[in-house]
């Protein structure tokens, strides 16, 4: 997950401040500014973060259902995409790219590390984001209905969110003082809750297909996470964002096979 223009640290008081602090965060929309405040407060609102993320998917399902009405179908995800990098500000797809060119690199964790934050996008950034974007477009695509594409953005976006707090649990921060280190770790409160609105979204989006995509996207995003340790040390920024990343495509690849037509 790579750096966001804002990074609220006072610890939020009630969902609708954890909410409101989730959505600064994950999105570039013109949001009242939650002021400039001591790290760490970042995690207690990441409970909010598939709340943010459903949201996100709606938008992006509601787009690409009506899109389809006038376009091919794959244009239509593409512009689904479209909207999602837009309005996020492409921070989870930024975040990928650089966890791409970071496991590419030659050496050691430090080595990589120093890759990773490199501004310039390397080959194997710029092939994760080409497949980020046609893997999610193709799934998209391959859904037929204006519901089946709507639930599944929906939980897939929602369910991906949720997964960063719980990788962030399971693994350490790669470097102590490190950006993402200093957002604070999510306590093990916050992680279930958003794992569990992340599990429920993905329910009301697809039913009984959500089971085997909610496994699939947990393989892959807490696999990545499982990676980075071992390559790494532990998370950064741009380890969250591939997590994010990594579970929605996994998500809409699976529902893309179990309800495609």
């Amino acid at each position: 997950m790579a750096e966001s223009p804002h990074i609220p640290a006072n610890p939020p008081r009630g969902w609708l401040a954890d909410l409101h602090l989730a959505a600064t965060f994950l999105t570039r929309l013109p949001l009242p500014d939650p002021g400039a405040v001591p790290s760490g407060g970042l995690a207690a609102a990441m409970r909010c973060f598939p709340l943010v993320g459903a949201g996100l998917g709606l938008v992006a399902g509601l787009i690409a259902a009506a899109a389809v009405t006038v376009l091919p179908p794959l244009a239509a995800a593409l512009l689904a995409v479209l909207a999602l990098v837009l309005v996020t500000g492409a921070l989870h797809e930024d975040g990928l790219a650089d966890f791409a060119d970071g496991l590419g690199a030659r050496g050691g964790p430090e080595r990589r590390l120093e890759v990773m934050h490199d501004s310039r996008n390397g080959t194997f950034g710029v092939l994760a984001l080409v497949f980020s974007v046609a893997l999610r477009a193709a799934a998209i695509a391959a859904m037929t209905g204006a519901a089946a594409k709507i639930g599944a953005l929906v939980a897939a976006v929602a369910l991906s969110r949720a997964l960063i707090p719980v990788a962030m649990r399971r693994i350490p921060p790669a470097r102590p003082d490190g950006l993402a280190a200093l957002a604070g770790r999510p306590g093990a409160d916050c992680a279930l809750a958003a794992i569990a609105l992340g599990v429920l979204f993905a329910g009301l989006g697809l039913g009984l297909a959500a089971i085997p995509a909610i496994a699939c996207a947990g393989l892959a995003g807490l696999g990545v996470a499982e990676l980075a340790r071992r390559r790494l040390g532990g998370y950064t920024g741009d380890v969250l964002g591939a997590v994010a990343q990594s579970s929605e495509i996994a998500f809409l690849l699976a529902a893309a096979a179990l309800i495609s037509g």
